[in-house]
């Protein structure tokens, strides 16, 4: 049950309307002439990312998932391999369950753990960003540039 919308160019303008009514509003609610609904906020986050995405001329799949994963379904969701997230679940990197012979994961977890790995190699690819690295072209290694002898 998994559903992709594409951008449409002629809807920017709506969709520009309709992220900044959703983004700018505590409470939203679905109205017909009978009733109004409000919506969650899980579910207008949800909206207030995919009008986001749409607006930003990118496609967007809204795609079901089980709350309780297996290791190998974890490990695609991470885009890693099943023995690697096995060490990261034994490491104590991501919690577990093992209600039989087989590991559980929790979705929560595994989103959690994907969100801290995405901070953490933020922070790394920033400090690396602001150390300081000699220029090649400025190192002298000793040598000292003396104008070539005319005669």
């Amino acid at each position: 049950m998994s559903h992709t919308v594409l951008p449409v160019a002629d809807d920017r303008d709506l969709l520009a309307a309709l992220r900044a009514v959703l983004a700018g509003q505590e409470q939203v609610s679905i109205s017909t002439p009978e009733e109004s609904v409000p919506l969650p906020d899980s579910v207008r986050g949800l909206l207030v990312d995919a009008v986001t995405a749409l607006d930003q001329g990118q496609a967007v799949t809204v795609e079901p998932h089980r709350t309780v994963l297996t290791t190998q379904e974890a490990a695609e969701l991470l885009g890693i391999t099943r023995p690697t997230l096995v060490r990261l679940l034994e490491a104590g990197k991501i919690p577990y369950t093992s209600p039989g012979r087989h590991r559980r994961v929790e979705l929560a977890d595994v989103l959690e753990f994907r969100q801290r790995e995405r901070a953490r190699r933020g922070q790394v690819l920033e400090e690396m960003a602001h150390e300081e690295t000699p220029d090649p072209g400025d190192a002298t290694d000793g040598f000292v540039s003396r104008p070539a002898d005319p005669g």
